[in-house]
């Protein structure tokens, strides 16, 4: 779990100074117009300059997120927090990868949503358009830094962030290497902003900023996502934190739900889409607990049950609904025992946070019915969670996994960092 530390520093504060981040805000909003006309090549040779600019920048995006991980483990954050923190060359090569494909992706300005010709002859078309700047509150997350920012430029927004203190020196020289990148491109580097250095306060200003931010993307725990939400004046997509659910039915298959449990929370346990919660159909208890357990264990995770599960493996640790209800972003995770579909989804329905939920079975009636009845952003049949995800979607990068249920729902890519306007032409035509 994100310790309170952490979380609390991204919380309001009364004591903003006046202006305290207009300067970079009014520098993005400016840029945003440069960038809202941009073409698609102009951006695109920007993008390729950031990842070229990663690359050429490695030891240097290390060297900065060693200083992160030193602090982080002296503040004692938790061991899936510092995995989400950690950049080496691998995820500094994915990141440049990320941004070369959001390079590929189509460009969504100015594309005709809708229209038609009224019988007068006016015509009338739906156009995507960029929101113009996007703020970003996140946690601990530097990819989080390039990947907003390679969607943004592409979408035609500006974009201004708040990563956090955890992540601050990583945060500052991301940043610098893409406004550099920038520059080279001939668009402009304020294009791209952060606000670290103003720390708790630049934060409130940002979640206040109502006329300078056009939208704002919360990313991280439960308490900082409901901090921006409650605390905004500006409109906010709600992205959400990742209880997620695994469903064994009757009928799953022994081997499958055993790799797809596995993989869901072992692969990347420190993720939104990272499994927590294993509901087992009580007929088929007997045949699936013990070998998921045993291969769960295997892989180092803590395996908590309920009551009926621990009859069935007795040194298993209780799980609590306080255990049910946490995001733990380790290698930990809790398994019930359900007694049919109704009661799997009666328990998803209470404790889910509507982002991901999967069923593992061969009865198509019941695949059927999890897809329509469960209310989450993302719910699968047969596949592990860890496939919620913009860059599996082919998105390129994603934005967040949005779990309200406004304008954008689950991974958000391109289309959903852009809002749309009406164009009308005419030839003289008025209103009778």
């Amino acid at each position: 779990m994100v310790t309170p530390a952490l979380a609390s520093e991204n919380q309001p504060t009364d004591a903003i100074p006046d202006g305290l981040i207009d300067a970079p805000l009014t520098a993005a909003k400016t840029a945003s117009r440069v960038l809202g006309q941009a073409t698609t090549a102009t951006k695109d040779a920007a993008l390729a300059a950031i990842a070229d600019a990663l690359i050429a920048h490695t030891a240097r995006i290390i060297d900065a997120n060693a200083e992160d991980l030193a602090r982080g483990r002296e503040a004692g954050h938790s061991s899936g927090l510092l995995d989400r923190l950690r950049l080496d060359d691998a995820r500094v090569s994915a990141l440049a990868a990320a941004v070369h494909d959001v390079i590929a992706l189509p460009d969504p300005v100015g594309t005709v949503v809708r229209g038609s010709t009224l019988p007068n002859g006016v015509l009338l078309s739906e156009v995507r358009v960029p929101f113009g700047v996007v703020g970003a509150i996140y946690e601990a997350r530097p990819n989080v830094t390039v990947d907003i920012a390679a969607l943004a430029l592409k979408s035609g927004n500006a974009a201004v962030l708040r990563g956090g203190s955890a992540a601050r020196s990583s945060n500052e020289v991301l940043v610098a290497i893409i406004q550099e990148a920038l520059a080279s491109a001939g668009l402009p580097a304020d294009a791209v902003q952060t606000i670290d250095e103003h720390g708790r306060a630049g934060a409130t200003a940002l979640m206040r900023a109502r006329g300078f931010i056009d939208v704002l993307i919360p990313r991280g725990s439960a308490e900082l996502i409901q901090t921006v939400v409650r605390e905004s004046t500006v409109p906010v997509i709600e992205t959400g934190a990742g209880v997620v659910h695994i469903v064994l039915d009757e009928s799953a298959d022994e081997q499958m739900a055993i790799d797809i449990v596995v993989n869901a929370k072992v692969q990347r346990p420190s993720v939104c889409n990272a499994v927590e919660t294993v509901l087992v159909h009580a007929d088929a208890a007997r045949r699936l607990v013990p070998s998921v357990v045993e291969a769960l264990r295997a892989s180092g995770v803590l395996v908590r049950g309920d009551e009926r599960a621990r009859v069935i493996v007795g040194d298993l640790d209780v799980a609590t609904d306080d255990d049910f209800a946490t995001e733990h972003m380790a290698l930990e995770l809790s398994i019930g025992i359900v007694d049919d579909l109704d009661a799997a989804l009666a328990h998803i329905r209470t404790f889910s946070t509507q982002h991901t939920e999967s069923i593992i079975t061969r009865d198509m009636a019941n695949a059927e019915r999890f897809l329509a009845e469960v209310d989450s952003a993302v719910v699968m049949v047969n596949a592990s969670t860890r496939f919620s995800d913009g860059g599996e979607f082919g998105f390129g990068a994603e934005v967040g996994i949005s779990t309200q249920k406004m304008h954008a729902r689950g991974p958000m890519g391109l289309p959903e960092l852009t809002s749309t306007k009406w164009i009308v032409r005419g030839a003289g035509q008025v209103r009778s």
